[in-house]
């Protein structure tokens, strides 16, 4: 959690974790504050006007594969025998994945792995602030939408795709305990960890962490500093990546001389 402070207003930056379990509620407090001080709430995607119907077609339409090419022929037989042979390790079936494109066969599997050990959307930090905006009528703004994001995922080179799925597939092995690390250097404001865990393993795939991070945080950095001059508090919740590291939206806002702080607990919005 970051707060950006403008002449007449704040904004408050929160990096999500998009899946939580029941386990990692009630969140820090520090969001209960932030959130009861804003008056406009932010997510990636706009989230109470978000059809899901819509977002999975779109999801199909990109990542699905109806020309007659397979996973197997994108990846090429030597990554796909490691695919595979990394896949069988954590009981994923590469085969049901046989017509998504390497991006969306890492994203599916990365969620089946996830929902294994109780992560879900519905506790995620998106749903639970959808939830309490929609209640208190709150109004919520996107900063993307469903067709930039695919299109950012779905333009990425093949071979940035090819490791992407080759990785996650890899690392699946070890996510239980990847992800209890990962959670608490988050609830904690640890952003030392968050950035050895996960953004230092991102930069070494080039091509994803530019179309992923660097050029979204741009784009996201530049709207943060036209909201500066607005009369509301914001509160955007972006992925915890945006949030961290040299590249990170909080860098790119103290680069252009805007004020900013991270906020460890409640103490720090008093």
């Amino acid at each position: 959690m970051w707060r950006a402070q403008g002449a007449s207003n704040t904004i408050y930056l929160l990096g999500s974790i998009h899946l939580l379990r029941a386990e990692d509620h009630p969140l820090p407090g520090v969001i209960d504050d932030a959130y009861a001080d804003a008056e406009v709430i932010v997510m990636e995607l706009d989230m109470d006007d978000l059809d899901p119907l819509y977002a999975q077609a779109a999801f199909n339409e990109a990542g699905v594969m109806t020309d007659g090419q397979t996973l197997r022929d994108l990846m090429g037989d030597d990554l796909y025998a490691q695919a595979e042979a990394a896949a069988e390790v954590i009981d994923i079936p590469l085969d049901m994945l046989a017509r998504s494109e390497p991006w969306l066969a890492a994203m599916t599997a990365e969620l089946m792995m996830l929902y294994r050990i109780g992560f879900n959307p519905m506790l995620g930090v998106e749903m639970t602030m959808t939830s309490r905006a929609t209640v208190d009528g709150k109004p919520i703004e996107g900063l993307e939408t469903v067709d930039e994001q695919l299109g950012f995922l779905d333009g990425l080179p093949l071979d940035a795709q090819r490791d992407m799925l080759l990785q996650t597939l890899l690392q699946g092995a070890a996510m239980g305990e990847s992800v209890d690390t990962l959670v608490s250097a988050w609830r904690h404001g640890d952003i030392a960890m968050l950035e050895r865990e996960l953004l230092n393993e991102l930069q070494q795939q080039e091509e994803l962490y530019t179309a992923l991070i660097v050029d979204r945080n741009r784009r996201g950095a530049e709207t943060i500093v036209e909201w500066l001059d607005d009369a509301q508090d914001y509160l955007v919740v972006v992925g915890a990546l945006h949030l961290v590291g040299d590249d990170g939206v909080p860098a790119m806002l103290a680069d252009k001389g805007i004020g900013i702080h991270q906020l460890r607990d409640s103490s720090g919005l008093r």
